[in-house]
């Protein structure tokens, strides 16, 4: 797999999640996902980006065109240094919040993307990456 390019946005504020769904629109038109693959990854990245925000206490993105043979994707890793999640299978599942949203976050995204990796370690913080390819 070959990265083609790479972009890293802060995770610190309201404003800085409009930056992150504006990003990623661009970059998916530019890769030219199909207007349905566009909504599918800004609202992953809106979800995971409000996550790092809300429960991770900020942290950032890393967006990234990669290649794989002849396909080209879109990489999205937001990091965190906040309290991890110390059970990850509930924290996935529909329903499930441990603040007031409708606890969809977790598990919606990770239905919107064609692949989904999540690594936490409570007292450290939390990476997920999503890709979705064309």
């Amino acid at each position: 797999m070959q990265v083609l390019r790479t972009e890293v946005m802060p995770i610190r504020s309201s404003q800085d999640l409009v930056l992150v769904r504006q990003a990623v629109r661009t970059w998916s038109a530019e890769l030219k996902f199909s207007l349905v693959e566009q909504t599918k990854m800004v609202t992953a990245a809106s979800e995971l980006a409000r996550n790092t925000l809300d429960y991770g206490k900020g942290g950032q993105v890393t967006l990234q065109v990669i290649q794989e043979g002849i396909r080209r994707g879109l990489r999205l890793s937001f990091e965190d240094q906040g309290p991890g999640i110390p059970d990850i299978e509930l924290a996935l599942r529909d329903g499930y919040t441990s603040g007031g949203g409708m606890g969809l976050g977790l598990g919606g995204a990770k239905r919107l993307v064609n692949e989904f990796d999540i690594v936490s370690k409570v007292g450290e913080g939390t990476r997920v990456t999503v890709t979705r390819w064309k």
